[in-house]
């Protein structure tokens, strides 16, 4: 009687950790879907600001704080990644992922400020193209 209570009292600790698993992967991966989305929006008004760069007085300000909120979104790309594979218990693929987004947006920010739009356009819209893929593919 002993080992069967022992027995039954692993197999409900194993179950519990088991949906305490599931429950941290599913919270992770919403988090996850949340900060690449995040991320694509803000590449896409990088680009709508880009267009007022050329066309209004106020379109370099607003370029340049899109640039910074755009890197924040970066790495709230690379943190969501790390959250929903560590704790979470879900892939590390992600994390190459967001790890070769702010190495992008990071080229991203380098360029612009040197002002070399013959790479730093074309690269936007990579990232942007690229962002969305993994939007859709997480969703």
């Amino acid at each position: 009687m002993a080992a069967q209570a022992k027995a039954k009292a692993a197999t409900t600790a194993v179950t519990t950790r088991t949906k305490t698993r599931t429950a941290n992967a599913r919270r992770g991966s919403r988090f996850l879907r949340i900060a690449i989305a995040l991320q694509t929006l803000t590449i896409f008004l990088q680009a709508v600001s880009a267009g007022l760069l050329l066309t209004s007085p106020y379109g370099e300000t607003l370029h340049s704080a899109g640039a910074r909120v755009m890197y924040g979104a970066s790495m709230l790309y690379l943190l969501a990644a790390v959250l929903a594979w560590k704790p979470g218990g879900g892939s590390p693929r992600p994390i190459r992922h967001a790890a070769g987004f702010l190495v992008l947006a990071s080229a991203q920010v380098v360029l612009g400020i040197a002002h070399v739009p013959s790479v730093h356009l074309p690269l936007g819209v990579l990232m942007f193209g690229l962002s969305v893929l993994v939007l859709v593919r997480r969703y």
